[in-house]
């Protein structure tokens, strides 16, 4: 069969676009029945550096007022936590949460020496790194290499996006990305991509090409096995008709499906708010509140919600003061949010940010987003933390 050179980088692109090593994706060609109780962890990143400080409200605290004449909320417009602290307003599902005891928050979380750029801070909190420190692989990437290491059926991850995050890019296994499994699909069984597999499936040397093919056929492989699972085991929850909507359906069905993935990672944004701060972030924040209420619903009555954590974070805060253009800049130290049937504490986990304490008018980070990372490795997905890290961080006991 004669590929010509559009082709063939046609055929390139679907291999490289599932960013999957062969024998990882090989791990979700046979149906791994998981029984309930298989712990699962949701990685919801907002990307573009979210406002912590108008998530998390310090109501109580004058110098949040002073600093933020326009863009401080009101204590009377907030969703009361506590006397000192009330959450933004849009996040009402999020409020429900907090009554019932399943949203844990942890403020003022970040890293020493922290980097304002998006690109560069992203990296860190994907990496697990030192400010100072460049590597190529994430903390989930490396957690799916120490499973390959102990299991012929390896954890799987997935992405929920057209492209693969760092975080989930292991040495030698990598999670696959993709927007739904109908469109995988789909784009895996175009009949000229099939016809080349047949075409070169008994080609066993070890070249670039066969290992091209081989990948194509995994992915193949996977997609089909992956699609049909998501068909017997359908989200019908009324989810909104929004790209986290449609996101959180797509891993609610493959939940339900109980194929055996341990981490689903998506993404919301971009909350980079240097302009007209208010209203960005109060249609960011309707969006995944009305998804996420109608996710936890749909875990709940699927007996699910005990099992999955779905954690939020952002790569940065934004600084204390607002600017001129009604508007926030980069800044540091920021809050988290988990939410699970299965929290072992609720609430605020840990004090407001101080903002009487500030590092040249950003907040100082008080908890090592590492810590939090090592908390979900070890307590939620039973792994080595500190293999997978690098170093003993200090795990908490909110899972």
């Amino acid at each position: 069969m004669l590929v010509s050179r559009k082709r063939f980088i046609h055929a390139g692109s679907l291999a490289t676009a599932s960013m999957i090593i062969p024998r990882f994706l090989s791990a979700f060609e046979a149906p791994v029945q998981v029984p309930a109780g298989n712990k699962v962890v949701i990685v919801l990143q907002l990307s573009g550096g979210n406002d912590g400080l108008n998530t998390v409200i310090p109501v109580s605290n004058d110098i949040y007022y002073r600093n933020r004449p326009i863009l401080g909320i009101k204590k009377a417009d907030s969703l009361k936590l506590t006397d000192d602290a009330g959450l933004h307003p849009a996040l009402t599902a999020f409020k429900a949460f907090y009554d019932e005891g399943s949203l844990g928050i942890l403020n003022s979380v970040g890293y020493p020496d922290p980097d304002r750029s998006h690109f560069r801070s992203m990296d860190i909190w994907h990496s697990a790194s030192e400010s100072d420190k460049y590597l190529n692989d994430g903390w989930i990437g490396r957690f799916l290499d120490s499973q390959i290491s102990r299991s012929e059926k390896p954890t799987q991850a997935l992405e929920i996006d057209d492209t693969l995050s760092l975080a989930l890019k292991g040495k030698h296994a990598k999670a696959l990305a993709m927007k739904d499994p109908k469109r995988l699909y789909s784009s895996a069984n175009e009949k000229f991509f099939k016809e080349l597999v047949r075409t070169h499936q008994q080609e066993h040397e070890a070249t670039t090409a066969s290992y091209l093919y081989k990948t194509m056929a995994d992915t193949i492989s996977s997609a089909d096995y992956i699609f049909n699972q998501s068909r017997m085991h359908p989200a019908t929850a009324p989810y909104p008709k929004t790209e986290i909507g449609n996101s959180l359906r797509t891993i609610a069905s493959l939940i339900f499906s109980d194929i055996n993935t341990k981490v689903y990672y998506l993404s919301l944004g971009s909350f980079d708010t240097h302009v007209s701060q208010n209203n960005r972030q109060t249609k960011l924040f309707s969006d995944m509140n009305d998804a996420v209420d109608v996710f936890v619903k749909d875990l709940k009555a699927n007996n699910r919600f005990q099992d999955v954590l779905l954690m939020s974070f952002s790569e940065f805060g934004r600084r204390v003061i607002q600017n001129a253009s009604n508007g926030t800049d980069h800044g540091t130290a920021n809050n988290m949010f988990f939410i699970s049937g299965g929290l072992k504490k609720q609430g605020l986990l840990n004090p407001l940010p101080d903002l009487a304490n500030l590092n040249d008018g950003d907040l100082k980070f008080q908890v090592d987003f590492k810590d939090v990372y090592a908390t979900v490795l070890r307590n939620w997905l039973n792994a080595n933390d500190k293999e997978i890290l690098g170093k003993q961080y200090q795990p908490m006991d909110f899972v």
